[in-house]
């Protein structure tokens, strides 16, 4: 009795093998979210890979009772509908990236997702500071709200440990302070060596009570972060708004970018140092100085040189 159906098993099994081959070229699929074992057939056939009776027969007499998962797959040449469920079943979707830079200010993650055409539904900005900047993976179909929820994730893990890790000289008092002054320093500098005495000169200048003068804060309120494309003006430099570092003692209400985990650290545990000022050398580094007198001598060593390069008349 027990040899008549295993030898029934195995007719079926090589009628499915002879009926069904193997996909004729390598495929790419789709299984939405609560696909039956049908649809994913009906899915199969329409792609050219495998006939959906043979995908539904290897299911029924065949398969584990393991369920099959959504996401995007690559089918093989010479796969046959049994190792095409068998890929299903184990999730090995194809995986694509999303890369958020650091200090991509939130409006533009929102640009960046929605261009995406992979990712579906809608989704609002995402709160400012929110989004640990990193690259992504994401299968074709997922939802934005979904990768969001993920990037957000990154940044509470990543704010926590580092926040339990803070030494007692960081000005920042909670978590939006935190962040506020990492997306200040992120967009200052582009030189990663300097981002702990960037974050120490703000430090100071905050114990002190001085102004920041942050030349990004100035912008935040203009473009959401964004480039402005032109010169700062002189009324937006004296503008009076929440953000606007040259107008107003202390940090903006909320930060400016989504700052990075190195940011983070820096401001964190900046660098104890005693700099005050520092001003741009224009290959993305500073030249720092601890006295107004020597930043001034800075900044005119500075103009000197960008007018014999003729950056300046």
């Amino acid at each position: 009795m027990h040899s008549f159906r295993w030898l029934t098993i195995a007719i079926l099994a090589a009628l499915l093998a002879a009926c069904s081959g193997g996909a004729p070229q390598d495929t790419v699929v789709v299984i939405p979210q609560g696909a039956s074992i049908a649809k994913a057939g009906e899915i199969l056939e329409k792609a050219g890979a495998v006939s959906a009776s043979s995908f539904r027969n290897e299911a029924r007499f065949f398969a584990s009772d393991d369920p099959i998962k959504p996401g995007e797959y690559k089918i093989e040449k010479g796969m046959d509908a049994g190792d095409i469920l068998a890929l299903f079943q184990s999730g090995k979707t194809i995986q694509r990236l999303v890369m958020i830079p650091e200090g991509m200010p939130s409006i533009m993650v929102w640009d960046r997702l929605m261009a995406e055409k992979r990712l579906t539904g809608a989704i609002p900005v995402p709160p400012e500071g929110s989004i640990l900047p990193d690259s992504y993976a994401f299968t074709t179909g997922e939802s934005r709200a979904a990768v969001v929820k993920r990037m957000q994730a990154a940044m509470d893990k990543a704010f926590n440990e580092l926040w339990a890790k803070r030494t007692p000289r960081t000005a920042a008092k909670d978590r939006n302070e935190a962040i506020t002054l990492a997306s200040i320093v992120e967009k200052e500098t582009g030189v990663p060596a300097e981002r702990r005495t960037v974050a120490g000169v703000y430090t100071n200048r905050l114990a002190v009570g001085m102004k920041l003068q942050a030349d990004p804060t100035i912008i935040y309120p203009l473009t959401k972060g964004k480039p402005l494309g032109r010169r700062i003006l002189r009324s937006e430099i004296q503008a009076v708004n929440d953000y606007n570092t040259y107008s107003m003692i202390g940090l903006p209400k909320g930060p400016i970018a989504n700052p990075g985990k190195a940011s983070l650290a820096a401001v964190l545990d900046p660098e104890p140092t005693d700099y005050l000022f520092f001003v741009a050398k224009g290959d993305g580094g500073h030249i720092f100085a601890r006295t107004l007198s020597e930043h001034n001598a800075n900044v005119q060593k500075w103009y000197q040189l960008r007018r014999e390069r003729g950056e300046m008349e």
